[in-house]
């Protein structure tokens, strides 16, 4: 099994707050920092190598990078420049992302999600692991060689059972996203099981991305939720794993209280703390937190957050 290892997703407005808050988090302790590109925001894999040099020891990774907007073999040549910056440091997420983002902003008919994202994998896995690729597949076609392999995990985003399924035959690691634990336990690792027995090889590691807030006013974290996760029930990929984890209210497209508690970890430290333990104690090999805050101090809040998740990151990585 994996190093247990708990995350933070890193954000900020600017590419210099994004930089302080990484090297914070590697300051007070904590062992991974995470980015997201999405939308027309900062390009994760550009901050790294920033972050790459500015750091020492935290690891690093993306959760996720879009696939259809760039190929893989382009993605490879950035990942070298990451993995020379960072050497053993440097985690790929990959991933879809959602059809309406690639339809609104790019123009992009996201037809075969998996099929295209399984094709990518494989692509970046040659090139990158073997130091060659030569392919001809259904969506991509690739062709060149790098000086040397490339020992960068090849991880990717998973929601539904066939993306689960996917990641355990051929990722590196699977990453979910505000999928209840129940779900990840009864749905997810199996399906991340089956995958990885039909391709004949070990079981990839599970980090389950959660949203976390270390508050005990139900009330607040109850509005911290509709408000900065309010899109997630409104995409259609999340309203059906909602669906398939019992949530059928999903279909209104807003958070329930039912989803609330089965997916977000808050309450008390000790609360959180059996938590992320149960997370860790059902199979999943690493944690990322997205923080949030909650009640009418912001700062107050996430420093609380931010501050469980040091400790209990010092304490699995002495």
């Amino acid at each position: 099994m994996s190093e247990r290892r708990i995350g933070i997703a890193a954000s900020g407005p600017t590419a210099n707050e994004v930089l302080n808050d990484i090297k914070r988090a590697e300051e007070s302790g904590i062992s991974a920092a995470w980015l997201t590109t999405g939308g027309t925001g900062l390009d994760g894999l550009t901050v790294f190598a920033a972050a790459a040099a500015q750091t020492e020891k935290i690891m690093l990774g993306t959760s996720i990078t879009p696939t259809f907007p760039r190929h893989p073999v382009v993605v490879a040549q950035q990942v070298q420049v990451l993995d020379q910056l960072a050497p053993g440091r440097f985690r790929l997420g990959i991933g879809p992302s959602h059809r309406p983002t690639m339809r609104a902003m790019f123009g992009i008919d996201m037809k075969d999600p998996l099929g295209h994202l399984r094709e990518y994998i494989q692509v970046l896995k040659q090139l990158l692991h073997q130091g060659t690729v030569d392919f001809d597949g259904r969506y991509y076609h690739a062709h060149g060689s790098i000086p040397a392999p490339v020992a960068v995990p090849v991880m990717a985003s998973a929601l539904r059972s066939g993306s689960f399924e996917l990641c355990g035959a051929e990722a590196d690691g699977a990453i979910s996203w505000v999928c209840p634990s129940a779900y990840l336990r009864d749905v997810a690792l199996p399906a991340l099981r089956t995958g990885a027995d039909k391709a004949g090889r070990e079981v990839p590691p599970l980090i389950a991305h959660a949203p976390v807030c270390v508050h005990e006013n139900p009330e607040e974290v109850r509005v911290a939720v509709q408000q900065q996760l309010a899109n997630y029930p409104r995409l259609p990929f999340y309203q059906q794993m909602f669906e398939a984890a019992g949530f059928p209210e999903a279909a209104e497209e807003t958070w329930s209280d039912g989803m609330i508690a089965g997916t977000v970890l808050s309450g008390s430290e000790e609360q959180v703390k059996a938590g992320l333990q149960g997370l860790f104690d059902l199979g999943a090999s690493e944690i990322l937190v997205s923080p949030l805050h909650a009640g009418p101090d912001r700062e107050a809040s996430l420093a609380r957050t931010l501050g469980l998740i040091a400790q209990v990151s010092r304490s699995l990585n002495p």
